[in-house]
């Protein structure tokens, strides 16, 4: 767990700042012992859950003085960028799924980064292949125009109620003051030690005197904490024209590599004009309707809601509560690996090449591929994909491909406040420790987000929508999730994991619309991921179960994942209250608070 001085710092720094511009104080001061990291919080007044606990007081704190949803997941994020600085920052993108309870209406934002102008199909090919996945991530050719920042403004701009001035302020004084270093941290450290290594700045930041940082110390970054202030002075354009935009732009072209470094690290072509051309998308959302109720998520870049919604679609004609453990696991990895067929085909960047949304999305197209399902033998893949603008019963079309790799980290956070308003944002930098290139004197990574293009085509002859191109987002597996009854939220999910996010949310929420699990146990409970692949990955709990002897004699086949995703929720109760709900134990267990645990305030 993290110090409890330093999320009292935080709680104090934004009170702080609100109470100097006028705005209502908290209600009492923040408690001599500040609580203890846990999963799961229920009460009144709003709720916050991330995978830290000083990113989730951050966002208490906004709540607690008066700041709404928007406002709270904006300060929760930055903070992020301080305590989980190798999964988000703003040197990276996401998504952003708002519902507004005024209007009863779901919003997103499509913050996710561009390639440059100057990118081409071949952006990661040489001597006409591929380059290793290696080389590319640790590079200046992976980083895209980061998009964090610009989602800030976005965001703040049409729903938030307190200046980003205000809402850096933890942050800044976390990154300043410093947290302490937990289990977690440490190991994502030693895991990026080769790569951080090899670059001075980044070398200098993480393993300072050349060594890991140590459980239990103190860890700053004065320098994100004045890249922090400045942002607060000048607001987020600061990051997409002038010094700092300077600093992005030599660090990709120039990767500041040591010297006597045997890495080979590619530049980027990165330019000014990129950062200044950069915008964020304020889009519809996906919908899907499931069991009554409908669930809302993020549309293309993203293929998140669409791979999620198909998925849905095809098991809502099976009473999913009804079947044995074996059959409910056999159904979910079978709509995982057909949504995952069609994802591959079909979805990319809508601004490069049609995606058909609306037709993935139609009940008619999830009908002609569920009836591939049978309770008695497995698919196998890579599976064909069908064509949904023209469904055939049980049909596929054109040749199967398999789907590529992506980056398994990234961090989720979900946020609700007493008016009932609902934040699921999901952000990343992509690797865990992006690119490895930290901005000389800014104090953040940069991410390696074109890494999720395709390098080529994911199998020869086969149209491939998600290959670089010039300002192209990359698909993004990313599935920030709010579901609602009748216009009112029930509740908010979302996950880290490269592409096992989207079946880590489709397994949540199934778990607990389906199978009647609570929030806090839908997510703690094994996971599996089926992506198209040959395998499908199983964590511990199943690969060790007597499930996975039945499962093989449907013909299904797995390999072991010591871990998939990091979920977060929020879910409304019926008598009002808020519950907020993290993970139990993956990735050192996450953060689950409410603003008044103790009843109505």
């Amino acid at each position: 767990m993290r110090a409890s001085a330093a999320r009292q710092l935080a709680f104090a720094a934004l009170a702080g700042a609100l109470v100097s511009t006028g705005a209502a104080a908290p209600p009492s001061p923040p408690p001599e012992s500040a609580p203890a990291k846990v999963p799961v919080a229920v009460g009144y007044g709003g709720a916050v859950a991330s995978v830290d606990a000083d990113a989730s007081a951050a966002g208490i704190a906004v709540l607690r003085a008066g700041g709404n949803a928007v406002d709270a997941a904006v300060a929760t994020a930055a903070a992020l960028g301080v305590t989980e600085p190798y999964s988000a920052g703003i040197g990276g993108g996401g998504y952003l799924v708002y519902y507004d309870a005024a209007s009863h209406r779901v919003q997103t934002i499509d913050g996710r980064e561009t390639a440059p102008a100057t990118a081409t199909e071949t952006l990661f090919q040489e001597n006409g292949a591929p380059i290793p996945f290696e080389e590319g991530q640790t590079s200046g050719r992976s980083v895209g125009v980061p998009g964090t920042p610009a989602t800030w403004k976005t965001a703040l701009d049409a729903w938030g109620t307190r200046p980003l001035s205000q809402l850096l302020r933890p942050a800044e004084k976390l990154a300043r003051d410093g947290f302490t270093v937990d289990a977690t941290f440490r190991a994502q450290t030693e895991a990026n030690q080769g790569r951080f290594k090899d670059f001075p700045d980044t070398r200098e930041l993480f393993l300072p005197g050349g060594q890991l940082p140590v459980v239990g110390s103190t860890f700053k970054n004065p320098d994100l904490a004045a890249t922090y202030a400045e942002l607060a002075r000048k607001g987020t354009g600061a990051l997409y024209r002038g010094p700092i935009a300077d600093d992005i732009v030599k660090a990709v072209r120039q990767p500041p590599v040591d010297p006597a470094a045997t890495r080979k690290v590619r530049s980027g072509d990165l330019t000014a004009a990129d950062l200044r051309a950069y915008g964020t998308k304020r889009q519809a959302p996906t919908r899907v309707e499931y069991r009554g109720l409908d669930v809302y998520s993020m549309a293309p870049s993203s293929s998140g809601g669409t791979t999620v919604g198909e998925a849905l679609n095809i098991l809502e004609r099976t009473d999913l509560s009804k079947l044995s453990e074996a059959q409910y696991l056999h159904r979910f990895i079978e709509a995982s690996r057909i949504s995952f067929a069609d994802r591959g085909r079909w979805v990319g960047d809508p601004a490069a090449q049609s995606v058909p949304t609306r037709e993935l999305l139609s009940q008619r197209y999830a009908d002609s591929r569920g009836c591939l399902i049978t309770p008695d033998k497995a698919l196998t893949s890579p599976l064909a994909p069908g064509d949904p603008r023209h469904p055939a019963p049980c049909g596929g079309t054109g040749q199967a491909a398999p789907t590529t790799y992506e980056g398994e980290n990234t961090t989720h956070l979900t946020v609700a406040d007493r008016w009932g308003n609902v934040v699921s944002y999901t952000l990343t930098i992509e690797s865990t420790g992006g690119s490895a290139i930290t901005v000389p004197g800014r104090g953040f990574l940069l991410n390696n987000e074109l890494t999720d293009f395709s390098f080529a085509p994911a199998a020869p002859g086969v149209p491939d929508p998600n290959l670089p191109g010039p300002g192209k987002r990359p698909r993004s597996s990313m599935s920030p999730t709010i579901v609602l009854d009748h216009g009112r939220p029930v509740l908010a999910v979302g996950s880290p994991g490269g592409a096992t996010i989207i079946t880590t949310v489709l397994q949540t929420l199934l778990g607990h619309l389906d199978r009647g699990l609570p929030l806090v146990d839908a997510i703690k409970a094994p996971r599996a991921s089926q992506r198209n692949q040959t395998t499908t990955e199983l964590e511990p709990a199943l690969w060790n179960s007597p499930l996975r002897a039945e499962l093989e004699g449907l013909g299904q086949a797995f390999r072991q994942n010591p871990e998939i995703g990091a979920a977060t929720g929020v879910q409304r109760l019926p008598d009002g209250r808020w519950l907020a709900a993290a993970e139990t134990t993956r990735r050192g267990g996450g953060s689950a608070m409410v603003v008044h645990p103790q009843g109505r305030p």
